[in-house]
């Protein structure tokens, strides 16, 4: 499985974020090969964008959204976890975009965001 997680710049505890996220997959017998991170207010760019609305279709970047297939398939991953919540629209998209299953923490019985 791989982990990906959208993350204000202002959000230090990301990681440890990702760590019970990696905990609560492999407490369902999961195995994490890969994580992937889009920080959004980082660069003087991105903090001029922090106001705008987030990516309705995938929450991530198109860069980082093909970063995130390439290396899926790559690993030969076929589910990816979100640590964002996702829309049924979002899902779809993202199953499209990796071409494997994407889920939630939160269907994990994790709270992320």
């Amino acid at each position: 499985m791989a982990l990906v997680g959208l993350f204000s710049a202002k959000d230090r505890e990301f990681g440890s974020k990702l760590d019970v996220l990696a905990a609560a997959v492999e407490a369902q017998g999961g195995r994490v090969v890969s994580r992937h991170i889009q920080r959004r207010g980082v660069s003087s760019g991105g903090v001029d964008r922090m106001g705008s609305p987030l990516s309705r279709r995938t929450l991530l970047s198109p860069g980082k959204a093909g970063e995130v297939a390439d290396a899926c398939r790559s690993a030969g991953v076929d589910v990816v976890v979100f640590a964002n919540p996702l829309t049924e629209h979002q899902r779809a998209v993202l199953n499209d975009v990796f071409d494997c299953l994407v889920i939630s923490g939160g269907d994990l019985g994790t709270v992320h965001g």
